[in-house]
This record gives C-alpha cells, structure tokens and sequence, in this order.
C-alpha cells in the first residue's frame, strides 16, 4: 500500500530537485561573474529584484486564504484568540533570549575595537533612517486604507488583520458563508498553482542577485569587517541550534535537524534572495502539511514575519555595539540595558524583508541614540551578507515557533509529523496543497489524530463539511 503512493509523488519531487540544484549552480555562477566582471555584475541587480518582487507578489493571497479558510471554518472563536495570546507571549520571550545573546556575544568579541573611523564619511546613513518607524507609527500601520488596500499594498500586518476579520465573519455567517469559503478555497488552489510556476524563475534571480552583490561589495569590505561577521553568523548558528533546537526537543521530541533538513530548500531560496519573506507562502504549506491545523499555521506563520524576528534581533544588537566601537563611543552596560528594552520594540518593526534591518537599526539610532546613527554607513556594504544569516535565523525561528504553539494549543498531529520527516509522506511540490490532511482543518478535533488520514476526494469532502457545520470529522 506504501508503495504505490511514492512513484506517483516522486515524479514531480525529482523534477523541482533539479530547480534547486539549478538555483545552486546559478549562485556559484553568480559569484563568479561578479569577482570576474564586477562592473557587468551590478547591472544585473534588477534580475534578482524582479524575482524577489514576484514573490511579494504572492505572500497578500496566500496569508488571506488560508487564515480566512483557517478561521472561517473554526466553530470557536475562542480557540483563534487562545492561539494568538501564546504565539505573542512565545515571540516576546524568544526575541529576549535574542537579544540577550546578541549583547553577550557583542561585548565578548568588541566588534569595531580600535577602529577608530570617521563617521563623517559616512553621513549619508542618515538616508537609512528615514526608512525607521516608531512605536505609534508601527501600530496605526497595522490599520489599512480600506479594507481591500491590504491586498494591494502587500503589507502583511495588515492583511493578516482583514483576513481575520473575514475569517470570523464567516463564522458568524455560519452555514450561509460555506459557498464563499469553498470559492476562497478554490482561490487558495489557484494561488499556489502560480506560485509553483515562479519558482521556476528562481535560479534567474539568483544568478542576478549574488552577481550584483558580489560585484557591488567585493572581497575587501568583507575582510575589513571580518570579526562583525563571523562573529554574526556563529551567534546565529549557537541560536538556531542550542536555544530552538533545545526549545524543539523538549516541547515536541523533534530534533532540529531534522526540521531544518525538511525546509532545506526553503533555506535555499532565502539564502538566494536573503529575504525570508521570499519563503513565506512555502513555509505555511509545508508546515500545514507537518500535521499542525490550519488556523494555528495561518496566525503564527505571518505574525511571526513581524514579531518573531531572531535574527534581527541579534543583528540590531550586534550592529549597534560595533558601531559605539568603531566611532570610539562604547556603551556601558547600564547603557545596554535600556537598549536591549529599545530594540525589543523596535524589532517588531522590522518585516522580513532584505534591507529592512538595516532600516531599523538606522531608525532606532535615531531616536535613541542619535550620535551614533552616522556609522550606519559603516555596515552598508556587507549588510546584503549579514542579511542572508538574519533571514535564515528569522526563519528557522518562526518554523520552530509554529510546530512550539502547535503542540501547546493541541493542534499538531504527532503521527503525521513523523512520517513527513521520516520521508513516508512527502510534500506536494506541484500543488504545495495537503488536501489529504484532514486535520490541518479541525482545530477542534485535534486531540484525535489517529481517524485523520482520509483519500485526496475524501479529505476535501470533509472540509466543505467542516466549513459547513463548523466542525469536521475525522
């Protein structure tokens, strides 16, 4: 019986495997085009913007859909609360543990010791600041124009806010609103079904991309600023896997490793585009198909992408403290204190996207420690590598959290995430949908995985059920 699903499922596997090997050629390519013709690379930076940009395109539809099919189809409002209270409480206590190692590290390794440099040089950094945002700004920003506007302007807050209100609604509708969720169902197929085809255009975008970033910085920057980096992407990687992996074991008795081989190739994407956004709509797919409910993969995925961000956290920590350094104006540690408070806020500000780090830390200069904002500029020209390790960490940070509060909330099938990592039952790559998975729609019923495993015809049979009743059946 085993058998006979893993030839039809293997097939299509085997063909995107060959996408992301092509993706890896085309970074190596990248590279080394632009160390041979630097000049030629950096003209080729609207490719890998265009990419990315498809991307974005993508994340407002997918985040609608499915927190509105999640949502509209749970009986009880109360459980999307439940879960939005704990997967806030989790991210403000990860983002301390961030912060916290950050400033350990910073003031273990005095990144910008001895420098001694001119922030003169580089006062156009105050252009960066102007992309901050503060506290009030940041919450009224979570409110659109109108209620369609969210969609268009592919801020992600907000959509996640209209498709809530959507998605509770159509609760209320009861089963009047099971025609429109079946229709946003259909949606969500099509949605995905775009998505798979962009990605066929990933290794154009990232033989631009590293082309341009390569050629653009060269080799003397990154030597220059050596200690930051490395220093950077160890803190990242002891992060990763000592804080979540330990986080991960305890609380679900899954090995981190095991997890991050799963999305491997969402690492390979983001490591590409240096935007962990660019995974986003993958990330809810595929952790939709681990066994956790879909209203929980729909709430704790995308705000996640705004209040879970590790790797910033790490970085706006480390950043600042080389940059008090290298202008000779070191922070004490009763000087850090407040500033580990600041950059809690100001991290929440800071959307997953490339470029937005260094934005935030400009802006949280400016407000906070205004005399130091001009060594943003000192950080510029390897800020594009720190901001693949900053991606990477803000996403295994949010893969982590949702399997975390899938476990808590009694949302997560255990059996079914054994047999997805074990590799028994693999991810659709050509539709990213898990239509089999009954559960990833029964919130309720979560605490009896063991009936959950219906046919492809079936499983989408029980959830117009589910969207009709409010409840599903296993």
């Amino acid at each position: 019986m085993a058998a006979t699903p893993t030839p039809a499922g293997r097939k299509p596997k085997d063909r995107v495997h060959y996408l992301y090997l092509a993706v890896i050629a085309a970074v190596v390519a990248g590279a080394a085009v632009g160390i041979a013709a630097p000049d030629f690379a950096v003209e080729l930076k609207p490719i890998g913007e265009a990419f990315v940009k498809l991307i974005k395109m993508m994340i407002a539809p997918v985040i609608f859909c499915t927190i509105v099919l999640g949502v509209g189809s749970v009986a009880r409002a109360a459980s999307v609360g439940k879960v939005g209270v704990i997967t806030i409480g989790y991210f403000l206590l990860m983002s301390t543990f961030a912060l916290t190692i950050g400033l350990v590290v910073g003031n273990l390794l005095h990144p910008g010791e001895n420098m001694h440099l001119d922030p003169s040089s580089v006062s156009s950094a105050h252009e960066q600041a102007e992309g901050g945002e503060g506290t009030v700004d940041f919450l009224l920003g979570i409110v659109p124009d109108t209620l369609v506007s969210a969609l268009t302007q592919g801020e992600v807050l907000q959509t996640l806010l209209v498709a809530l209100l959507v998605g509770f609604a159509l609760q209320q509708l009861g089963p009047a609103g099971a025609p429109i969720l079946r229709g946003i169902e259909h949606l969500q197929k099509l949605v995905f079904r775009v998505l798979s085809m962009i990605m066929w255009a990933a290794p154009v975008g990232a033989f631009g991309a590293i082309a341009a970033v390569v050629g653009s910085s060269g080799w003397d920057a990154l030597r220059s600023l050596a200690v930051i980096m490395v220093g950077f992407y160890v803190t990242c990687v002891v992060f990763v896997f000592v804080i979540l992996g330990a986080v991960l074991w305890l609380v679900a008795r899954i090995n981190v490793f095991t997890l991050l081989r799963y999305l491997a190739r969402e690492f390979l994407l983001i490591l590409s585009t240096s935007s962990s956004e660019s995974a986003l709509p993958r990330l809810i797919a595929k952790m939709t198909h681990l066994g956790i409910s879909r209203p929980v993969v729909g709430i704790t995925v995308p705000t996640g992408y705004s209040f879970n961000l590790d790797g910033t956290a790490i970085y706006l920590t480390m950043a600042t403290l080389f940059i008090a350094s290298a202008q000779d104006q070191p922070l004490s540690v009763g000087e850090q204190i407040p500033l580990l408070l600041f950059m809690i806020i100001a991290s929440k500000g800071a959307a997953g996207v490339t470029g937005a780090g260094l934005a935030t830390l400009a802006g949280g200069l400016q407000s906070h420690k205004p005399e130091l904002v001009d060594g943003v500029g000192f950080i510029v020209g390897i800020d594009r590598f720190m901001s693949e390790a900053r991606a990477l960490t803000n996403f295994a940070g949010n893969a982590v959290a949702t399997v975390v509060i899938g476990v808590w909330t009694r949302e997560f099938d255990a059996a079914k995430a054994r047999r997805v990592l074990a590799g028994e039952d693999p991810f659709d790559e050509a539709t990213m949908l898990d239509d089999a998975h009954g559960g990833a729609d029964r919130p309720d019923d979560a605490a009896a995985p063991t009936d959950d495993a219906p046919t492809d015809a079936d499983g989408a049979s029980e959830r117009e059920t589910a969207a009709t009743v409010g409840t599903a059946k296993g």
